[in-house]
């Protein structure tokens, strides 16, 4: 479909590159754009795939005519499923399908310029440092105690990490990150450090980073970077329920 308009990755780091460049454009089809990418698929149209680009970007196209491909192909036909099954289930199912479909795409590179057994393992430990999209669309990726916690007793004070800043009631669910105190005993610092490591975007599926503000729809309970769904704490101030992109969308087809 592409024909590898861009410079073909030759590296380890150039293939994961490559690998987050194409995760993120497939998040951004089945989250933040859903309800653009829902429309593209027409099941009255012919066999369609969903391609992540190395720009972070997506397109819905058909699949190339060429025998082989140039790089390993998308699953064929996921519009045809689209009117048949609940949109949450459809939605998984190519997320599943893009989860494979970018491990071909990566391992086939490092297959044709001859990876080893040492580099093929350091690129896989560096891919698997990531949240599938399956995770990333499903909401099925590890919070912290602490943002829960956050999320389920808005009327009560944050605990004394500082991890998590107090809101206003009305406005519990947004929260900004910043870094956990030095003062804390070794064992209370490693336990932070695995609960910041489990925090991702709903959007983007990045980890967590110190200093940075996020937002929980309080519909599906997934968690953003405000700047990735154009929240500032400001706005915040004034929203007493939260609906991210996707169940926006989801209410005004219904």
């Amino acid at each position: 479909m592409e024909g590898i308009p861009h410079p073909i990755p030759r590296t380890v780091e150039e293939v994961f590159t490559d690998f987050k460049g194409r995760r993120s454009g497939l998040i951004k089809a089945l989250t933040t754009d859903v309800e653009k990418f829902y429309q593209q698929c027409d099941p009255e149209k012919e066999n369609l795939c969903l391609y992540g680009l190395p720009t972070e970007t997506w397109v819905v196209s058909l699949p190339v005519e060429e025998v082989p491909p140039e790089l390993p192909e998308p699953a064929l036909g996921i519009n045809f499923a689209r009117d048949g099954m609940q949109e949450k289930d459809w939605l998984s199912l190519v997320a599943v399908h893009s989860d494979s479909w970018l491990l071909a795409v990566a391992f086939y590179f490092g297959a044709r310029f001859g990876f080893g057994k040492n580099e093929r393992k350091k690129l896989f430990q560096m891919i698997n440092e990531m949240p599938t999209i399956f995770e990333v669309v499903t909401g099925n990726v590890k919070l912290p105690k602490e943002q829960s916690a956050t999320t389920h007793n808005s009327g009560k004070s944050s605990k004394s990490s500082g991890k998590v800043s107090r809101q206003p009631e009305h406005q519990a669910k947004a929260v900004k990150m910043s870094s956990p105190p030095k003062d804390e005993d070794d064992s209370g610092e490693e336990e932070e450090e695995d609960d910041e490591q489990g925090a991702t975007c709903g959007a983007c599926g990045d980890n967590y980073g110190t200093d940075e503000f996020w937002i929980c729809c309080d519909v599906c309970e997934k968690w953003f970077h405000g700047k990735c769904v154009k929240i500032t704490p400001a706005k915040a101030e004034h929203i007493k329920q939260y609906k991210c992109p996707s169940c926006s969308s989801k209410r005004a087809r219904v």
